[in-house]
């Protein structure tokens, strides 16, 4: 009984006592029981609502706005809770949330913006995990995951970067699939001044019907153009169009298709141009 009273002396002893508050061990350990059963009710309900969504073939999007609307709720349930067990009352709590809003007014105001375009972000659906995007400095990367405050991107090098959630809301950015996967791809090469642009036309679409990955649909036909009559020869451009996962590969889709333009080009004995310059020799 002695060590069951002085456990009970230790629980019920203030740590923090301001007025009217007292804080006492027993109540932080319970806030803290309370913020752990938060993050494993947060897990556990997450991990329920995606096997019940896959069962229900709804889409992967819509299982993951579902995940992060109810954890942010449970998360935001738990602090609540826990809050109140340490003695913070409604009036309290009022008071808190007036001084947040201060704190607001001076200099959180980015945080509740990205906090806000994230959510957005998330209803509207104009930015989902997977999507191939190209941010205003050129950067292309592959939506990994929506949080509070940021978007992780993963770039072609395989570089993880974070882009504040706001950027998405307030500058233009270049979704590649958002509606579809399928984009198009324009090559460009050229050839020599004197060759048959009839043969250079059968020349480009060989090559594009040799990459298994082109497109032969209507209105979605590769084609085989003359962009302009440059100083050196004739600059044509191959379009295509491509589908799938390869569309997130533009390096790798550009290389297959200018290795087989260049020996579609050999093939024909069509000459590629060097750069070539006349010079005129005036004597006095």
């Amino acid at each position: 009984m002695a060590v069951m009273e002085k456990i009970e002396y230790w629980l019920t002893l203030p740590i923090i006592q301001i007025g009217d508050f007292s804080l006492r061990l027993s109540d932080l350990a319970s806030a803290m029981g309370i913020i752990i059963v938060t993050m494993i009710a947060s897990r556990v309900l997450t991990r329920a609502a995606t096997v019940a969504g896959k069962r229900s073939r709804a889409k992967d999007q819509n299982i993951y706005v579902i995940n992060r609307v109810l954890k942010y709720l449970v998360y935001a349930l738990g602090i609540f809770m826990a809050l109140s067990v340490l003695g913070f009352s409604f009036d309290k709590l009022a008071l808190i949330v007036g001084a947040l809003g201060v704190g607001i007014g001076f200099g959180l105001q980015s945080i509740v913006n990205n906090f806000v375009s994230g959510i957005i972000i998330l209803f509207e659906k104009s930015l989902r995990v997977g999507d191939f995007i190209e941010l205003p400095n050129g950067l292309l990367g592959e939506v990994r995951e929506v949080n509070i405050r940021s978007t992780l991107i993963r770039t072609l090098d395989n570089a993880d970067i974070l882009v504040p959630n706001s950027d998405f809301i307030t500058n233009q950015v270049n979704n590649w699939t958002l509606n579809d996967d399928v984009r198009r791809f324009t090559i460009n090469f050229s050839v020599a001044y004197g060759s048959d642009l009839s043969l250079v036309t059968k020349a480009g679409l060989e090559a594009a019907n040799s990459i298994e990955h082109t497109l032969q649909r209507p209105n979605l036909m590769p084609a085989v153009l003359v962009r302009e009559l440059g100083d050196s020869g004739v600059e044509c451009m191959l379009s295509v169009w491509t589908e799938g996962d390869l569309v997130k590969r533009p390096g790798l889709i550009t290389s297959a298709y200018l290795t087989a333009i260049y020996n579609s080009l050999r093939e024909h004995n069509l000459e590629i141009p060097f750069p070539q310059m006349d010079v005129h020799m005036r004597g006095e």
